[in-house]
């Protein structure tokens, strides 16, 4: 079941169309990957699905009906370019965002109390925003974000200014978010990032979504047909493959990239080279999600 469906939504501003029949599906309790160069279209989508802005044609789906403005209270929203007040003190901001979600002054203390303990910040409670840091003040936009444990979280450049410790922290965070039922839109430029977290991208450039699927079928699918094999003996010429590079480990081992020169299986050219030498290890090298958005988008 999904989420949330947009179907053939299009934006336009001054003679500027921001989204050009942008159609995609969320699936329930998924990570999703919206991703795309500055200015492909992505803020104007999600300004569209929080109901910020309304597309000029098109139509959003939640949970199975149409869309409309009561459906936001389900939604949690961490944009790019943060919305703290720097004068708060961070507990009264914290309880402030809560109420504005829906949540009693009673239960927003309940949850605040928990997550502040579990992000070790129960001294920041007084502090006033401005004397936090960068990424202090992202983890507190981050707990008002998903306070009200919403059905679907957007999170947008979720890691800018956080440390990596920090990151790794966010990210364990995000995938119990969804290990506990939540559906996700994740959108960034960290391409590492995208295949450690999402099962489904789109990939929006210039208006339009130019790649859209699971993650590892669209690596797979953008294969060079190379691979990294490590054998006891040095390989010799074959027909099923050329040798790109080949090097000697410390271990005294063979590294060697080859590619597949003919369309023959994967078991076969194991089959070829084990006739040369013993395989100690063999992976085929797909390319990155970074390779791939480049490409996709020149």
């Amino acid at each position: 079941m999904y989420l949330l469906e947009v179907e053939d939504v299009v934006k336009q501003y001054s003679g500027h169309r921001a989204l050009d029949g942008v159609s995609l599906k969320v699936p329930e309790n998924s990570v999703y990957g919206l991703l795309g160069p500055n200015g492909a279209g992505k803020t104007t989508l999600i300004r569209i699905i929080n109901c910020i802005t309304a597309p000029d044609s098109g139509t959003l789906r939640f949970n199975g009906k149409k869309m409309t403005s009561s459906d936001v209270q389900f939604i949690g929203y961490l944009p790019e370019e943060r919305g703290l007040y720097k004068k708060m003190k961070v507990g009264e901001q914290a309880i402030y965002l809560a109420r504005l979600k829906g949540l009693s002054k009673q239960d927003a203390l309940k949850e605040l109390k928990y997550w502040f303990s579990k992000f070790e910040i129960e001294a920041w409670w007084d502090k006033k925003i401005e004397e936090l840091s960068k990424g202090m003040a992202q983890k507190i936009q981050f707990i008002t974000t998903i306070l009200h444990r919403p059905k679907l979280l957007i999170f947008d450049e979720p890691f800018s200014g956080f440390d990596p410790v920090n990151a790794e922290l966010l990210k364990r965070e995000i995938w119990e978010l969804k290990q506990n039922g939540a559906t996700i839109i994740f959108s960034t430029h960290n391409m590492a990032s995208v295949e450690e977290l999402c099962e489904n991208i789109s990939l929006v450039n210039r208006s339009k979504i130019v790649l859209q699927g699971s993650v590892a079928e669209i690596r797979a699918a953008h294969t060079t047909r190379s691979f990294l094999v490590k054998t006891k003996e040095s390989l010799g010429t074959c027909e099923l493959f050329s040798i790109q590079e080949s090097k000697e480990t410390r271990s005294g081992r063979i590294e060697s990239k080859i590619q597949k020169t003919s369309d023959c299986t994967n078991n076969e050219l194991l089959k070829a080279i084990s006739k040369q030498s013993e395989i100690l290890s063999f992976e085929e090298l797909l390319p990155s999600m970074n390779d791939i958005f480049i490409k996709a988008v020149q």
